[in-house]
């Protein structure tokens, strides 16, 4: 569905889409292809699509129209939650994505993850700036409640974790934030957390941490298991490596001349092109886009619920989408994991 599309009459939808001959394809009507397939976020006590749409590129690369048309293809196929930051685009992704819902009337129908503590304007997690943010971020969206909150702890002016949460329980206890969730944090951070939240503090139920198949080190390890141990949903941002797992890169250009062709450079290494190569044979076994094959490496790792995935056009959606219902033998799953490792 095309931003363009939205608003028509139902006759003139049907008659656009009307089949000319008998033979053609009949338009599908009712419900969105993946409407029903939902898992549980964690101990959130939301359900989401286990794909999330990052909106990192919106207002960015990607203009308002074509983001419009990039969240109308997402929510056709079944998508619920949609992810931003308060500093991407300055903001500007927060707006564009409000706008959005603010004319389709999708609000309640899905989880907006936001992520907070980098805005220039209310950096860090002191109280006053995190209230400040949340309050920011929430004009911005024109919403009244974010569904999860994630709390970064890579931003500057860091504060004590006690205190961090004692104004997340205010958020919540306000209705202005329905679960917390964390990005940048150690382990030993969440082991800390938990046990400020058996003292009352609210849970770290969400974590998001940068992960993919050229990218485990961070995650596997102790923070794998403090994850685990505590049954947090785990909603792994740089799902595909800044677009080099889509394989659509492969060879070094002569110039680097933006970040994008620097982050794709780095990784065009031998390891690279054995994974990408590993990737090729799945997705030819399997029929889907090298990009599905990558989501579905992250859905198979039992942990992981939801992989944040970035799309600079509606036909990305559609290929990323085919990576919830890819599923991948024992046999493919171990050439994957000896061509990364």
């Amino acid at each position: 569905m095309s931003g363009s599309s939205v608003g028509r009459p139902a006759s003139a939808s049907l008659r656009r889409f009307a089949p000319s001959h008998p033979s053609a394809p009949i338009p599908v009507q009712g419900p969105a292809i993946g409407e029903g397939v939902r898992v549980p976020l964690g101990e959130t006590g939301l359900n989401v699509f286990p794909l999330a749409l990052g909106g990192a590129e919106f207002g960015w690369n990607v203009d308002v129209e074509a983001s419009h048309g990039i969240l109308d293809r997402y929510v056709e196929l079944g998508g619920n939650m949609v992810h931003t930051a308060d500093n991407f685009s300055a903001g500007r992704s927060e707006y564009i994505i409000g706008q959005w819902m603010r004319s389709r009337g999708t609000r309640d129908a899905m989880v907006v993850a936001v992520r907070i503590g980098r805005h220039p304007d209310n950096p860090g997690l002191g109280s006053v700036n995190l209230v400040r943010a949340v309050e920011a971020s929430l004009q911005r969206l024109g919403t009244d409640r974010i569904d999860v909150l994630y709390l970064d702890a890579k931003a500057g002016d860091a504060m004590a974790l006690e205190d961090t949460l004692a104004t997340a329980e205010w958020l919540v206890e306000s209705g202005k934030v329905r679960a917390v969730a964390a990005y940048g944090y150690t382990a030993s951070q969440l082991v800390e957390a938990r046990i400020l939240a058996s003292a009352g503090y609210p849970r770290i139920t969400v974590l998001d941490v940068p992960y993919n198949l050229l990218r485990r080190e961070e995650f596997e390890g102790d923070l794998r298991l403090v994850a685990g141990a505590q049954s947090m949903a785990v909603t792994p941002s740089h799902a595909l490596e800044h677009g080099f797992l889509a394989g659509a890169q492969r060879r070094r250009s002569r110039e680097v001349r933006s970040v994008r062709g620097a982050q794709l450079a780095a990784s065009l290494t031998r390891r690279g092109s054995r994974t990408l190569r590993a990737l090729d044979g799945v997705a030819e076994e399997l029929c889907v886009p090298v990009a599905a094959v990558a989501i579905a490496w992250l859905l198979a790792q039992r942990i992981v619920v939801a992989p944040i995935v970035n799309a600079f056009a509606p036909e990305h959606v559609e290929e990323l989408v085919q990576g919830v219902g890819a599923r991948l033998s024992r046999a493919q799953l171990s050439d994957i994991a000896r061509a990364s490792a």
